[in-house]
């Protein structure tokens, strides 16, 4: 059988970096292959490659038998070629039919046929088993039915081989379960070969027929994903043994650092009260739209209260917008760090003393030699892997632009450390480390952290308490040491 795709010793080379060395495997029709690997391993690079949007420097691309000599976007799209990544490239403010036939919009002469264009919509939609109205604006769907419209686009255009780079990162079980009845179908009944990027590692064992892992831009494995355990793909992807995810802990609990009582948002929290203590560790937990993020961000200052008062250190405390809530030792790890944690053109150092240059400042002058040694200390001290501190913090992998959100906080001398999604889309090695951070800020500096995360087993390996919200309210407040999954899913899906 000729295979949809065959990639053949993949070299490429960035500044300073050998991002890909001689990456070889083949994709056969109707293929799920996962592909796996640390942040920084290669994975967007190739995929990069692969799209026509990077021209790699040795090595041989074919499809379905035939050599592609010269890959543009353009031209990989018209071979069949769609590539879906993390942060979906829309246009919110059109309608699905307008982005799953975006350049290709039937015409009745010079005007648009958009009877034609929404009968052509719902059979790609149709194919794809959900219901979505191919009249209503992207911006209005949620995150799901937007990934799916991506996956419709590549349909309409005829796609045989679909990247999906991390696309679970932001789903809830229901809408997983979906994509990867969709995912099957297609490779099943149409031949689609995938390509599937995940640091959720069950789920290379849950979909994918093969699995390819990378390691510093190289094939460690090519093969059968049925013959692998979690352990292997870590030891592979990682070059280590990792052991436990979680670092064991021994907390010294103290006194309240933060309680929250009765808060109340127009949109959805209803009457949500919690509290936590310096050293503790405590998780929030909830299916989507059960409201962690509005409450981390109400507390913060970051969005406005209907109701529901804050205390810091048992002192009644003010806070109405994100200043107020720095000044009062707050500081906010965002969900969405690339849009709201970092500011990616700046360098690391920049980055890392942005809310904290009041340090470095004497008599209106910056002292440059200052900040070096913080900044310094800090990469150090959270183990941030980059070149340097005036590297752009957009170059670094998902797990060490995390740190330096970390590492911002940490600078600026926040106490209470409200962490929404710390891991979200990053590799198992850089998740340890983060867990590591966290558990040490706790234990040696007596932070009191809230993480709010869609992880159960990162709520329940890394927390002492978590507190259950549904639909913008508390269902429980529960011992995280001796609490179940199950006895969580309950509280959290039919309480």
């Amino acid at each position: 059988m000729t295979s949809a795709l065959a990639l053949a010793g993949i070299t490429k080379s960035f500044p300073g970096v050998r991002a890909l060395k001689g990456v070889s495997f083949s994709l056969q029709p109707g293929e799920i292959r996962a592909l796996v690997g640390e942040n920084g391993a290669g994975k967007s690079t190739l995929m990069k490659i692969l799209s026509g949007a990077y021209s790699a420097d040795e090595g041989r691309i074919e499809l379905f038998g035939e050599q592609v000599l010269d890959p543009t976007p353009a031209g990989m799209i018209a071979r069949g070629v769609a590539v879906i990544y993390q942060e979906l490239a829309q246009a919110p403010h059109l309608t699905v039919a307008e982005n799953v036939l975006m350049g290709r919009l039937p015409r009745k002469g010079a005007l648009i046929d958009w009877g034609e264009a929404k009968r052509r919509t719902i059979e790609v939609v149709d194919r794809l088993g959900f219901d979505v109205d191919p009249t209503a604006r992207i911006g209005t769907l949620s995150v799901a039915k937007r990934q799916m419209v991506e996956i419709a686009k590549a349909l309409a255009r005829d796609a045989k081989i679909i990247v999906l780079d991390e696309p679970s990162a932001v789903l809830a079980q229901a809408e997983i379960d979906q994509l990867f009845r969709v995912v099957r179908q297609l490779a099943r009944d149409s031949g689609v070969a995938f390509v599937y990027i995940s640091h959720r590692l069950r789920e290379v064992f849950e979909l994918s027929d093969t699995v390819t892992i990378l390691r510093d831009g190289t094939v460690i494995h090519n093969g059968p994903s049925n013959g692998l355990t979690t352990n292997d793909l870590i030891r592979s992807m990682v070059g280590r043994e990792v052991g436990d995810v979680f670092p064991k802990r021994a907390p010294r609990i103290g006194e309240e650092a933060l309680s929250a009582k009765g808060i109340s948002t127009p949109a959805l929290l209803k009457n949500v009260s919690i509290h936590v203590r310096k050293g503790e560790i405590v998780g929030l937990f909830g299916l989507a739209g059960a409201g962690r993020t509005e409450l981390l961000r109400a507390i913060y200052g970051a969005d406005p209260r209907g109701a529901g008062e804050v205390s810091i250190n048992g002192a009644m405390a003010s806070i109405g917008s994100p200043r107020a809530g720095i000044s009062k030792g707050l500081g906010l790890v965002p969900e969405d760090r690339k849009t709201e944690g970092l500011f990616l053109i700046q360098s690391v150092g920049f980055n890392i003393m942005s809310a904290s240059l009041a340090q470095i400042v004497r008599f209106g002058l910056l002292s440059l030699r200052r900040e070096r040694k913080i900044v310094s200390g800090l990469i150090e001290r959270l183990r941030i892997r980059t070149p340097n501190a005036a590297a752009a913090t957009q170059n670094l992998s998902g797990g060490n632009q995390q740190k330096c959100v970390l590492a911002r906080l940490v600078s600026a001398g926040c106490e209470i450390l409200l962490a929404d999604e710390p891991t979200r889309g990053v590799d198992v090695g850089a998740k340890r480390e983060i867990y590591d951070l966290l558990v040490e800020l706790a234990e040696a500096r007596g932070l009191a952290i809230v993480i709010a995360s869609s992880e159960l087993p990162e709520i329940l390996g890394l927390c002492d308490r978590l507190y259950v919200l549904r639909e913008g309210e508390v269902t429980a407040e529960l011992d995280a040491r001796t609490a179940t999954e199950e006895q969580v899913m309950h509280f959290a899906a039919l309480h």
